[in-house]
């Protein structure tokens, strides 16, 4: 029995999410955890960056401390990269049979995937959070989401939805449009060569270095809400700016665009390769 295009879909998305997460799990560690440092720091402290910060996990909870929520990561990736692959790939050929996407529809279409898969995962991501900033003593994951259940309601676990959603469904909008728009202006030389995969990675990197900073703010702002659910966003935005002015909402910016821009090119060119090898067109 074939399996159906959308499962297959389903499955590459899931492989390449398990890659990608595995590799990156650090820099979203020392990201949440940049974030979520400022609110109990003291004002005139020094500012403390990237690898200083990797530095300290390593000092406190060695080496293996930077792969903590690795747990609740996976249970969110790897369904997560699957349910949005697998929606891209049924939207794509729901409405695109005939032509390539245009710029805009390509919006759409990556903003769409991400729109499902972001509110069916949401739950999780709060658990990874919350796991990372190192604040809870959380044991594990379905510890963690009886305890916010018990503790807090079910939801807590919806906590930071509008801030998760204007942060992934324009990323995913602006990322799926630059790298469809740069991947179809490579000459034909190189996109039917061996080098094909490097040169979409590559295609993928600036799509993702672009829609990394653009959503950087709302990244900011997520944290902070589902870190401190009692907050709404209107007012973590305000918290953010009166403490830190404009470059608080840009905290973090470095190991995110790293880990979304790696993760986001290795997964999208470990997908299409798999879906070539099926023989489906991505």
């Amino acid at each position: 029995m074939e399996a159906h295009p959308a499962i297959k879909a389903f499955m590459c998305g899931s492989l390449s999410g398990t890659c990608s997460t595995l590799l990156f799990q650090p820099l979203d560690l020392v990201k949440t955890r940049l974030q979520t440092l400022h609110s109990n720091m003291k004002p005139g402290s020094s500012r403390v960056g990237m690898v200083t910060m990797l530095r300290s996990v390593v000092r406190t909870e060695k080496l293996l401390g930077l792969w903590k929520g690795i747990s609740p990561s996976f249970v969110r990736t790897i369904p997560g990269v699957g349910i949005y692959f697998s929606t891209y790939y049924s939207l794509k050929q729901h409405f695109f049979q005939e032509g390539r996407p245009g710029a805009l529809d390509a919006v759409l279409l990556g903003g769409g995937a991400r729109t499902v898969a972001g509110v069916f995962m949401l739950p999780v991501t709060v658990i990874k959070t919350r796991f990372e900033c190192g604040r809870y003593s959380y044991q594990s994951v379905t510890g963690a989401l009886r305890s916010v259940c018990r503790t807090e309601g079910p939801a807590a676990l919806f906590s930071g939805l509008m801030a998760t959603l204007l942060r992934d469904v324009p990323f995913s909008g602006i990322y799926v449009m630059f790298y469809s728009q740069t991947k179809a202006s490579l000459p034909k030389e190189i996109s039917s060569s061996s080098s094909a995969p490097l040169a979409n990675f590559g295609c993928g990197v600036m799509a993702g270095i672009l829609a990394s900073l653009i959503t950087q703010p709302a990244d900011v702002v997520k944290t902070q809400v589902q870190v401190n659910p009692q907050l709404r966003t209107a007012e973590a935005i305000r918290i953010i700016y009166m403490e830190h002015k404009l470059q608080g909402f840009f905290r973090g910016a470095v190991p995110r665009a790293l880990r979304r821009t790696m993760m986001a090119a290795m997964a999208w060119t470990v997908y299409e390769q798999m879906m070539a090898q099926m023989g489906l067109k991505s």
